[in-house]
């Protein structure tokens, strides 16, 4: 049994918690002594004292590109979940465009086994629709209960995932559960439109700007698109809020590495991301974590960047600057993408769910970059040497330590693949 000891929760109250194997068994403001000397007489006990920290439920990352198979170059389940565990980040899910692309049931379960055999951390994965008609294999995977969500591609990508043709995207939104879509500018309405007629959930991937989010937002609000058997969401990303066109032109360097799609835009749009997530309008955050070699995006343009590794320090940071609040991160980084993606008691701290759970020392200075060591294959960051405050300093993934004071923990166990609910 592990007993986490004197920890604060976002609302700063006091928080204490007693793990049994991998689950979260009590909760409470404070356990007694006479109540640790009993637990001590049936269990054996490990005491973790948080000295006032902030105890959260582990980030939950539903967009990343751990490149694994086929590029693993770059990044692999490995290396992105080690990113993830030093970083807070207690679940992944995995994007369908690698090499093969996730757009068969084989494909899948082959992804599955190596993420079963190399990942420290827990994980999911999006389906792919393919533009070469795949809906026979949607139906399967579905139908298997091995994934519950469909990614597509509506804008520019590479392989067989840009979808383009109408009778294809009608039946993918049709045959689907939640559809995930990579849809800029009147896309989005197409997008929209899709989920109205035909579809059972939309959740729209990276909103980069104002306009694009309007569209978005105008959806949520407007009932005849926005209900219970069609619901829209909205992500954003750490880099569409935190960088923008000004800082990617700011060097020669920045012109390359600050290449993603949707490209960055204005602080204005910046400034838009926030108000609206901040009024409650944005449901998630999510990294689009896509990492590539520092020599491949200084060579050419290269679209993608990680991203799990800064993404709760980033936003530890700007609550310390007063631009959110600690519940609201805690609600778009780990409540709402549980409850989103239907995964099973995770994404909380309740008693009865699974034990992720994280620590984080608001007062921390440090560089990135710089104070740690990055753990993604990549080696980069795009915020290396930014002076942030707030960093997580201990993680545990159903009910084990895997992380604790900038060192991993000798002897890690696998994470598991996430369940979910109907």
């Amino acid at each position: 049994m592990l007993y986490l000891k004197d920890g604060k929760d976002v609302h700063g109250n006091k928080i204490e918690l007693l793990i049994l194997n991998d689950k979260i068994d009590k909760i409470s403001e404070g356990f007694s002594e006479e109540e640790i000397k009993n637990i001590e007489k049936n269990e054996k006990l490990e005491i973790i004292d948080l000295k006032g920290k902030t105890v959260m439920p582990g980030v939950i990352d539903v967009h990343t590109h751990m490149r694994e198979p086929g590029i693993t170059a770059k990044e692999d389940f490995a290396t992105g979940s080690r990113a993830c565990a030093k970083a807070g980040v207690t679940t992944f899910y995995d994007m369908p465009n690698t090499i093969p692309t996730t757009t068969t049931l084989e494909a899948l379960r082959d992804k599955k086994k190596l993420a079963s055999e190399k990942s420290i951390v827990n994980y999911g994965f999006h389906f792919g629709g393919s533009r070469n008609n795949n809906i026979d294999e949607i139906k399967k995977v579905l139908e298997a209960k091995e994934a519950n969500t469909v990614k597509i591609f509506m804008n520019v990508t590479t392989g067989e995932m840009l979808i383009e043709d109408e009778d294809i995207l009608k039946n993918v939104f049709k045959n689907s559960k939640l559809v995930l879509v990579h849809a800029e500018n009147e896309m989005i309405d197409k997008a929209v439109e899709y989920n109205k007629n035909y579809g059972n959930g939309l959740y729209v991937c990276h909103i980069p700007s104002k306009e694009e989010l309007k569209k978005v937002l105008e959806a949520k609000k407007n009932p005849e698109l926005n209900t219970e058997k069609h619901p829209v969401y909205a992500e954003v990303t750490p880099h569409h809020l935190f960088l923008n066109e000004e800082i990617r032109e700011s060097t020669d360097r920045n012109k390359m590495l600050l290449r993603m799609k949707p490209e960055l835009r204005t602080k204005k749009d910046n400034e838009f991301l926030w108000e609206a997530l901040n009024n409650g309008e944005v449901d998630t955050i999510g990294t689009d974590h896509a990492p590539h070699l520092i020599s491949e995006k200084l060579e050419k343009i290269t679209f993608g960047m990680s991203g799990v590794e800064t993404s709760l320090a980033l936003m530890l940071n700007a609550y310390n600057e007063g631009k959110v609040k600690l519940e609201m991160i805690q609600k778009l980084m780990a409540e709402n993408p549980a409850k989103i993606m239907k995964i099973s008691k995770r994404g909380k701290l309740e008693e009865g769910y699974y034990a992720d759970v994280i620590a984080v020392d608001l007062d921390k200075e440090w560089t990135v970059g710089v104070d740690d060591t990055i753990e993604s294959k990549c080696g980069w960051t795009p915020y290396e040497n930014w002076k942030l405050k707030g960093k997580n300093v201990l993680t545990i993934v159903n009910g084990k330590v895997v992380y604790q004071n900038n060192k991993f923990n000798d002897n890690l166990e696998n994470g598991k693949e996430v369940e979910f609910y109907e």
